[in-house]
């Protein structure tokens, strides 16, 4: 009879979206819309800027991610981010129902609506990984080429077939730059610095800019990749020991939810009281909340360590 309820829920609730054209991508927008804009007025926003007024909880999730987001250039991700976060709110609602848990609703609801942000945060560290390991290649060629003719341009031209991106895409745009924009190299390396966060390329951008007034400065910038290398094996053994905990975590995890079909199969009594009565599902409910907000502080502590050399 519950079933048959929410099925009919659904069908409302999709037929009210159809009637009015509404787009379950516009209904997102607008709803993180609401939640991701500042101060509605002058006083608010100086609270906010001195820090004598804090952001709500969901806000600065939000505008954490959307930093990340930023940083690894996938700003347009933002968007289907939000859908699907809905999408998978409702998901959750409907599955706590369909199981006839009215406590679970709220808290699968919510845990489920942070999974993509969730998601987001684990692949930043994969997607500074692989940028690292393309600079270490690029910036490698183009240096050794440079100290063989001395001429950026001419040095970037024949490796940019090598590059992949996104570190491509930024070299190809300072070649455009100085080429059909603005012949101003210094100019245009400083653009290029700000294509790609990251301290060694900084590094390696402001030694190039120095070796364009005097060419017998090319010798910093072998050091300057190596650099590179460095940071990357030394980024390795600090990410191996974080995500120790994590997997460990996950385990426990794993091993708790399992119990809950493991019981059906041992005790069914036990079962129908943890899954049909008041107690059983109250208790549920709070191992679910148990789960969410351990797996967000377990995302958060054991965020990869960036080693800076």
């Amino acid at each position: 009879m519950i079933t048959l309820r929410i099925v009919a829920l659904i069908g409302m609730i999709t037929g009210f979206f159809i009637l009015c054209r509404i787009s379950v991508a516009d209904m997102a927008n607008g709803i993180f819309g609401m939640v991701t804009s500042g101060p509605k007025g002058i006083r608010e926003s100086i609270l906010e800027q001195t820090r004598k007024k804090k952001k709500s909880w969901l806000r600065r999730e939000i505008d954490e991610i959307q930093a990340i987001l930023e940083a690894t250039d996938k700003t347009a991700m933002f968007p289907k981010l939000c859908t699907l976060s809905v999408i998978l709110f409702a998901c959750g609602a409907v599955f706590a129902a369909l199981i006839g848990n009215m406590f679970l609703i709220p808290v699968m609801a919510v845990g489920m609506m942070f999974i993509p942000f969730w998601y987001v945060r684990l692949s930043a560290s994969h997607f500074k990984k692989n940028v690292s390991a393309e600079l270490e290649t690029a910036l490698s060629v183009i240096t050794t080429a440079y100290i063989r003719n001395e001429d950026l341009l001419t040095s970037v031209e024949e490796n940019i077939t090598h590059l992949n991106p996104p570190v491509r895409t930024a070299f190809e745009e300072f070649l455009t730059r100085v080429k059909l924009v603005n012949s101003d190299v210094q100019s245009a390396l400083e653009e290029l610095k700000g294509k790609i966060r990251n301290d060694v390329f900084e590094e390696w951008i402001d030694a190039m800019k120095a070796c364009q007034y005097d060419r017998t400065l090319k010798t910093t910038l072998v050091p300057i990749v190596a650099k590179l290398s460095d940071t990357r094996v030394v980024n390795g053994e600090l990410d191996y020991l974080v995500q120790a905990p994590r997997k460990e975590f996950i385990t426990m995890v794993v091993l708790v939810l399992s119990n809950i079909p493991l019981m059906y199969f041992l005790n069914k009594e036990w079962y129908h009281t943890l899954m049909h009565t008041f107690g059983g599902q109250f208790m549920l409910a709070l191992s679910g909340v148990a789960i969410f907000v351990s797996t967000a502080f377990v995302i958060k502590l054991t965020k990869p360590i960036e080693y800076r050399s």
